[in-house]
């Protein structure tokens, strides 16, 4: 009998050669009915995987992530089937698992269209329904060829080929087709449900241009029909709210041909803009920060320096000046340093708090350009701490507690995540293990759950971030923690310790917003555009019912401002219906109408933005009332609509 630790770590006995399915039907018959997998000493295999010797094994659903990847693979496989089935001569590619769903990429005469898709999923539902169960079979190098040339399947000789020569093939069959596949997949055909072909996309056989462009068919899958659904509303949702759309319709940004990835921030996006920063400014002023500014053209020679030449010069702007060699910053790190050496410091001094809202640019790929999300050049709320090794804990920590503010300020949830030591990096073993030590106790000291990134860290350092998740799931990494060793050492940063010699100081890279074009991209999204009543650009908009009553709206407009309250005035020769309609598409968070009767009594009639009530206030009681949604930032639920 062989012993089995299962996930709760209880062990169980089974027979040598039991499989991962008898193992489930053992613990239950329920489980038996919903395993799509298992997890056998770390590795996911097939329920039929016969278990040999003692190991830990997990039985997998598709209530987990690594269950539902299992089952987008096998609705790849579905796919191709379906396109087999219904476009004989078509030569087959790849197809994985992807986030949400999958993937197959196809080579055919015939080009596909997005009125083929829903023939296509109609067939993979026909097929589904069959059951049809996946069956493994490892073959020999020399069979597995012969059986795909014999198909005419060259890219699955080629894939066959590139094998290393000890390398054990699989491939794997349900009903009339057969694919070559390491595997594992679920069971059979009729766990594959709640799947939608999405769209059609060109993609170069293994990404090269060099090769042959194939035609990729995309697909969703979802454990439940209702997790699908909600997905697509989701989908939906962003496209309503993407920041893009919404920047220019509420006047806030835009961006064009003559300077791509370098966006223009108009009047109201530079109120939000302006309001971010300085929210920013006093938040970080209570904490013991100060502000500096650095130039943003510095000679190369500085760009050596600091390791930026070596590890990121494809990603930098260059320019001549004097006949002297000079690059557009990427980052504000080495002026801080520069900043740094300009007097003595002392170990009284530590710990130095700079924060700099620099302009950074960055030369990004045109197809990677995204709205305010992916551009060249952006604002960095950047801060260098330098500080004793023995503060290390402490600002790390008051670093992650001003990041939850901010998150939870904007009514932003997150995860974290600590990434380490990349290939390409500088210093020391003994620099980098003490600097994630570091990063892990003070994440431990603060009780945070956090993931390993493996060999995601900054090439001088590893590296705490934060992803932050909005109201549609989905995640974007902003915040950042980077523990420096190398940059003090590479310019020579110094202080004077108690002792009277010279010491190293260790420091901090770090961000809060990330970027403000990206942060204001995703508020822009989270709140659909209709921004709490703080960041609204325009806070309130008064409309006079006629022309009679523009002398009480002024005097309103004016007792608003007085009190910093953003307020317009809409004096227009139209109807009221209409204004206050567009003040609802603008989603300004106050209208306010007056006429005849506010005008006699002082009063204002207010509708609130997403409500269809209306409500009469004296104007003292209005502005208090806004005065204290903008104290507390609150978050309004109709802003999230």
């Amino acid at each position: 009998m062989l012993n089995v630790t299962l996930k709760d770590g209880s062990v169980r006995q089974v027979e040598q050669g039991s499989t991962v399915l008898e193992l489930a039907a053992s613990i239950s018959q329920g489980l038996a009915r919903v395993a799509v997998a298992g997890k056998v000493d770390g590795e996911v295999k097939d329920l039929s995987f016969p278990i040999e010797d003692d190991a830990n094994v997990e039985v997998l659903t598709l209530d987990s992530e690594e269950g539902l990847e299992v089952m987008r693979h096998s609705a790849s496989h579905l796919l191709a089937q379906a396109v087999k089935n219904l476009f004989p001569g078509t030569i087959l590619g790849i197809g994985p698992a992807i986030a949400n769903g999958f993937y197959y990429d196809f080579d055919s005469e015939y080009t596909f269209t997005p009125e083929d898709l829903g023939k296509i999923e109609e067939e993979m539902r026909k097929l589904a329904k069959n059951d049809y169960k996946f069956e493994r079979r490892e073959v020999a190098r020399e069979e597995a060829i012969d059986y795909f040339q014999n198909k005419g399947e060259k890219y699955k000789v080629q894939l066959i080929n590139d094998l290393p020569e000890d390398a054990r093939i699989s491939m794997y069959t349900q009903g009339n087709f057969t694919d070559l596949c390491a595997g594992p997949h679920v069971p059979g055909t009729k766990v594959l449900k709640a799947f939608k072909l999405q769209s059609l996309a060109g993609a170069y056989w293994r990404g090269s241009e060099k090769n042959k462009m194939l035609q990729r068919i995309y697909g969703l899958a979802f454990a439940k029909t209702s997790d699908l659904d909600d997905y697509l509303f989701k989908l939906e949702e962003a496209k309503r709210r993407d920041h893009r759309k919404l920047g220019m319709e509420l006047d806030l940004f835009s961006l064009h041909d003559e300077g791509p990835g370098f966006p223009f921030f108009h009047p109201k996006g530079m109120v939000l803009r302006n309001t971010l920063e300085d929210f920013w400014r006093r938040e970080h002023q209570k904490r013991g920060y100060v502000e500096i500014r650095t130039p943003i053209i510095l000679n190369t020679a500085l760009w050596q320096q600091s390791g930026h030449w070596d590890h990121y010069k494809e990603n930098m702007y260059f320019t001549k000046i004097d006949n002297e060699d000079y690059a557009v910053k990427p980052m504000n790190c080495p002026g801080g340093m520069i900043m740094y050496k300009t007097k003595l410091r002392s170990y009284r001094d530590l710990p130095i708090r700079c924060g700099e809202l620099g302009l950074v640019h960055r030369h990004e790929l045109s197809g990677a350009l995204h709205g305010l999300l992916r551009v060249r050049n952006f604002t960095q709320d950047d801060a260098h701490i330098f500080m004793l090794p023995s503060q290390i804990k402490d600002e790390i920590i008051g670093v992650i507690n001003l990041v939850d503010y901010f998150y939870k300020i904007f009514g932003f949830a997150y995860h974290v995540e600590l990434s380490t030591r990349p290939e390409d990096s500088m210093g020391s073993d003994q620099d980098w293990e003490m600097a994630t030590n570091a990063l892990k106790e003070a994440l431990e000291a603060k009780g945070m759950d956090y993931k390993i990134n493996p060999g995601d860290g900054a090439f001088y350092g590893p590296k705490i971030d934060f992803h932050l998740k909005d109201c549609l799931d989905r995640t974007w990494q902003c915040g950042t923690i980077q523990l420096d060793f190398q940059m003090p050492e590479r310019f020579d940063l110094t202080y004077i310790g108690e002792d009277g010699d010279k010491h190293r100081p260790v420091m901090i890279h770090r961000v809060v917003y990330g970027s403000i074009e990206r942060f204001i991209a995703l508020l822009t999204e989270q709140y659909a555009g209709a921004f709490p009543v703080w960041l609204s650009p325009e806070q309130v908009r008064i409309l006079p019912i006629s022309d009679k009553h523009s002398a009480y709206a002024e005097k309103v407009k004016g007792l608003l401002m007085d009190r910093d309250i953003r307020a317009a005035l809409d004096e227009r020769r139209e109807k009221i219906n209409y204004k206050i309609r567009e003040v609802q598409t603008d989603k300004i968070p106050f209208a306010l109408v007056v006429g005849d009767k506010e005008a006699e009594e002082g009063t204002v009639s207010v509708r609130r933005y997403g409500e269809q009530k209306t409500s009469v206030m004296e104007l003292e009681d209005l502005i208090s009332l806004i005065l204290d949604e903008i104290s507390t930032k609150k978050i309004p639920a109709g802003n999230q609509a």
